[in-house]
């Protein structure tokens, strides 16, 4: 494809995201399958320019006045450095590639403007949300929405079902990644973006079940738990089960875990991970079947707004509506009251969501402990230094929080309480 092609393409795809709700990794995959004629190079390329659209949106839209696919991609052509003759040969009415740019395009292009000042073209994200996100994160609002912006790394955890984290470091490197161990996580592991998720899936380590994608924001949750051998642990709306399995693993194969889901679809790939990483003690279940009381410990990891893993899914960000969050916020109280119920006397209660925002982590907490007197909050810090040899990291104290800037890792939020 010529790069006149690789940018109507992109123009392309950002348009038919308009009209779906379908992640983008996932449209891409569909819309590469369809046209085969796409070459390695051609892929990586659109696919760079739709993330780059998403990444700085809002500087897009700003520099052109417009925020449509084509307009936004013109400012990504003018963000590559591009001269504007390049550009206008981009633009050119090449034979698969996008019509000439109208006067009303070039004049945007060659007018010069100020630096923007508004906080969220800054800090890429919708202005409606300023308020929420200056609520959550005080005066490192900017900096974290800045963070929030980059590309993240691709952090693994090293199931000690089957592997040590040295081995595995040692296995990875000997293949060629450029491979480290997390600050936190006991069994972290990440490496840089660049190393490509399917060469690690085609790896010997991966294939055996050495190792689990997982961020390490998400293993600190799962080991928040303190789930031990021989108890029984419900994993509540557990999705595709990686933090099911991190239990597993934390528990030594031994005890009951129950990965329950509303939805079956969601849960399709742990049957898979869970023989793949020789956790047999991961039963599903799902629909209308409620889990059966009681459990040592119930981990939500409620539905949310997934602001906390903007880095990964920069589109989430730009579909997400105020009345969508307001549900959101509904749905997690009325599953934290659910589960609740289930957790027996003395028993844990983890609560925790991907999401930076205070509506969908405190709040909720908060107005659930007003509810039900029986629980009362555990303050993280007082039980890291018994699950965790690392320090503790900056931002938690009586709950545990993560974000790009302070941890390294996606933006993660997690609450204790016990019942008496």
């Amino acid at each position: 494809m010529t790069p006149a092609a690789r940018v109507q393409a992109a123009i392309e795809i950002l348009t038919g995201l308009q009209d779906t709700t379908q992640p983008v990794d996932r449209f891409l995959r569909d819309w590469f399958r369809a046209r085969r004629y796409a070459g390695a190079k051609d892929r990586s390329a659109i696919a760079e320019r739709v993330y780059d659209v998403f990444r700085r949106h809002a500087f897009y839209q700003w520099r052109m006045g417009s925020n449509t696919p084509r307009a936004l991609v013109i400012a990504s052509c003018i963000h590559d450095a591009s001269p504007e003759s390049a550009i206008d040969q981009t633009f050119g009415g090449a034979r698969y590639g996008p019509p000439p740019l109208t006067d009303a395009e070039r004049m945007t292009v060659a007018k010069p403007r100020p630096a923007p000042t508004a906080l969220s073209v800054l800090g890429e994200f919708p202005d409606w949300l300023e308020p929420e996100l200056v609520r959550s994160l005080g005066s490192d609002a900017l900096p974290e929405m800045q963070a929030m912006s980059t590309r993240a790394p691709i952090d693994l955890r090293a199931n000690a079902l089957k592997a040590s984290r040295e081995q595995v470091l040692h296995e990875l490197r000997s293949a060629g990644f450029e491979a480290n161990a997390t600050p936190y996580a006991p069994y972290g592991i990440r490496l840089n973006p660049a190393a490509g998720l399917s060469a690690l899936q085609r790896s010997d380590p991966f294939r055996t079940g050495a190792f689990e994608f997982q961020d390490e924001g998400s293993q600190i949750v799962a080991r928040l738990a303190n789930a031990r051998n021989g108890e029984r642990i419900l994993d509540f709306a557990a999705g595709a089960g990686g933090k099911a399995l991190a239990l597993a693993a934390d528990m030594l194969n031994q005890g009951e875990i129950v990965a329950f889901d509303k939805t079956m679809q969601r849960m399709a790939p742990l049957q898979e991970r869970a023989r793949r990483a020789g956790a047999t003690v991961i039963r599903t279940c799902t629909g209308g079947l409620e889990p059966k009381a009681p459990f040592d410990a119930v981990l939500v990891d409620a539905p949310c707004s997934g602001s906390g893993t903007w880095r990964r899914n920069p589109d989430a960000k730009w579909r997400l509506t105020q009345e969508a969050l307001n549900g959101y916020g509904k749905a997690q109280s009325a599953l934290l009251d659910s589960a609740a119920s289930l957790v027996k006397s003395g028993g844990t209660l983890v609560y925790a969501t991907c999401s930076i925002l205070r509506c969908e982590n405190e709040d909720v907490v908060n107005s659930f402990l007003s509810r039900n007197r029986a629980f009362r909050r555990v303050a993280v810090e007082s039980l890291w230094p018994r699950l965790f040899s690392a320090p503790m990291p900056p931002g938690t104290g009586h709950d545990f929080r993560a974000t790009p800037l302070k941890t390294g890792t996606d933006g993660f939020f997690a609450s204790i309480m016990l019942t008496s």
